[in-house]
């Protein structure tokens, strides 16, 4: 039985965003961990040619997609609006979210930009608007804000980032147990039946 999943995500991932609830909610029910990986999805559309998200380069697949995300939101009850920007810069919130990736209010923090993303239209690498988040939490913004600038923080996360490359890695979200692979919101379910031994 395998009983960890690591959650690779971006903030700019349209499809991370109903995704990391599911998950979480599952995982909680099932006794599954998450590990939560966030990485910087530019690095790897830079690595395959592309300077801008592929919904942005493939207008169908664009309108596709924010017609998709209207109906999974709407089914699942989470808040959605399309944003006035896409795709936004998530730099600091990853390095705030990859630094502290083992703090019990990182669940939190991930959900809450993403729902400032996704929904409040909020520019998300304003450190005015990261902060507010962390202050909503009830936890000292100036002091996690000033760790998440450092050097160290950078390096942890260029270093998530470059893993996620060489783990083949090719886009948000990504579900991995083990060496086992599951891209997609559409593949939660059957990423946890195996991390539970039960799927395939």
């Amino acid at each position: 039985m395998r009983k960890t999943i690591d959650f690779w995500f971006d903030f700019a991932s349209t499809y991370s965003y109903p995704a990391i609830l599911r998950v979480n909610n599952m995982a909680t029910a099932s006794g599954i961990s998450v590990h939560w990986r966030p990485f910087l999805l530019s690095a790897v559309f830079k690595e395959q040619g592309l300077n801008d998200s592929p919904f942005n380069v493939y207008p169908e697949k664009g309108r596709y997609m924010w017609r998709d995300m209207e109906r999974i939101c709407e089914a699942e009850s989470l808040p959605f609006k399309r944003p006035s920007m896409f795709p936004r810069n998530g730099l600091l919130a990853s390095r705030v979210a990859c630094l502290f990736e083992s703090a019990p209010w990182i669940f939190d923090f991930i959900q809450q930009v993403f729902i400032a993303n996704f929904y409040g239209d909020a520019d998300i690498s304003d450190t005015k608007v990261i902060s507010r988040i962390l202050a909503s939490l009830n936890l000292d913004s100036q002091d996690i804000l000033s760790q998440s600038n450092t050097e160290e923080a950078k390096q942890k996360l260029r270093i998530q980032t470059e893993l996620a490359q060489s783990t083949g890695i090719f886009g948000a979200p990504t579900l991995m147990i083990g060496n086992e692979m599951f891209w997609g919101r559409d593949r939660v379910e059957q990423a946890i039946g195996f991390a539970l031994g039960t799927y395939p």
